[in-house]
């Protein structure tokens, strides 16, 4: 599946259109939600009839496409059925009850409710919410795709703008001459991850940049009298900064995981429990401006998209362990030199990179090896099971 997006142009009453259907498609989640905690043993095929019940009550409801409500009860079940398997796992701690929405900024469209435009350039929604027609305006062509490909499309509601995504049924596959090189790669704060060899990519630290203007745009919001008008355009303007660095960090991990998966054939990372981490505050806004999830979620499509092997290997004493010699080296985070017995004296990170590469070779062929499951984080197949071992990074 392929997500092309692209922001849509219209006028001001097909925008506060868009909000009523955003408005609609939280009524429904959170209805669908009350349903199914007022009445036990209900399926995912009850919720989505439930919202043929709510359309005849609600007229508002009715205005909206009925596979667009059925989306919306969907994303509810979505939300139920992960609860039910984090019980069934028996995971410590909070297993995700699902919560009421207070905020839904994305209404999906199946395959009705929606016409595309000849030339493509525009798109026209036709149910009962009264949108019309919207421009489109983007880098990708949909002329290399038949309507008939297009399995979803989705409203999506942002701080500069509204946007349209297209989900498109199409098998991304390139094929690149193969480069006969593995690599390993240890994420850190100081460098954003070394490699095997001691190269280094720079940890750009985004968050640590436009820290000064989010703060000020911060402190405009909370000297604005709340439920103004200058209080909502200030919001406005500290949505757009959040959401800047937000598309900084997604560029620098795409690029990033492109360039290193096309380079080499084998890539292994570590396997890391990002929500253990950031239980240290000290570090955990570092820790969240790296971005390491995002890195990783690039690494894994592109190597499915370029046919290469991701491999993610458990991270206990890959820091501590000697590359040289095996011996175990105490160290603590502020030593940055690994010195061993042996005469090994090199970085502490470049020590385990080499570490991560050697395990990592140590598991290709062997199925199951350091607990490597199939995921579907991007509906493709993944080297790792990324829901369980490493949950979603934090963003701002």
């Amino acid at each position: 599946m392929l997500i092309l997006e692209f922001k849509v142009y219209g006028k001001p009453a097909q925008f506060s259109a868009i909000d009523e259907a955003l408005r609609t498609a939280k009524f429904i989640q959170n209805k669908c939600l009350r349903y199914w905690m007022d009445n036990k043993g209900l399926s995912k095929y009850d919720l989505n009839k439930y919202c043929a019940v709510l359309a005849k009550e609600f007229p508002f409801a009715n205005e909206l496409n009925s596979m667009a409500r059925q989306a919306s009860a969907e994303r509810t079940w979505s939300a139920i059925s992960r609860f039910y398997e984090n019980c069934k796992k028996q995971i410590p701690g909070k297993k995700g009850f699902p919560q009421f929405k207070k905020d839904v900024r994305s209404v999906e469209y199946k395959t009705t409710g929606w016409k595309l435009a000849e030339d493509r350039k525009s798109i026209t929604f036709t149910d009962g919410k009264q949108i019309g027609r919207l421009k489109l305006k983007g880098t990708r062509d949909l002329h290399f795709y038949q309507p008939n490909q297009i399995k979803r499309v989705r409203l999506v509601k942002r701080a500069d703008g509204y946007y349209v995504q297209f989900a498109v049924s199409v098998e991304r596959f390139e094929v690149v001459q193969p480069s006969g090189k593995a690599i390993g790669l240890d994420v850190g704060l100081n460098d954003f991850y070394v490699t095997q060899d001691g190269d280094r990519a720079e940890n750009p630290r985004f968050l640590r940049r436009g820290e000064q203007r989010i703060k000020q745009a911060q402190r405009r919001v909370s000297r604005k009298v709340k439920g103004s008008s200058n209080r909502r355009k200030a919001r406005v303007i500290l949505g757009k900064r959040h959401l800047k660095i937000s598309r900084q960090r997604k560029d620098h991990a795409v690029k990033l995981a492109r360039c290193v998966v096309q380079s080499n054939d084998l890539i292994v990372y570590e396997d890391l429990r990002i929500e253990n981490m950031v239980q240290n505050h000290c570090l955990a806004k570092s820790i969240n401006d790296a971005s390491w999830y995002q890195f990783r979620v690039w690494l894994e499509y592109f190597g499915k998209v370029f046919g290469k092997i991701t491999v993610a290997v458990l991270p206990h004493y890959t820091s501590q362990e000697c590359s040289s010699c095996g011996a175990i080296v105490k160290k603590g985070l502020s030593t940055r030199t690994h010195i061993c017995q042996c005469g090994a004296v090199l970085n502490r990170d470049h020590n385990a990179a080499r570490n991560i590469l050697s395990r990592g070779l140590a598991t290709v062929g062997h199925t199951g090896s350091y607990g490597l499951e199939p995921c579907n984080a991007w509906g493709e197949d993944a080297s790792t099971l990324v829901g369980e071992t490493l949950p979603r990074q934090a963003t701002s």
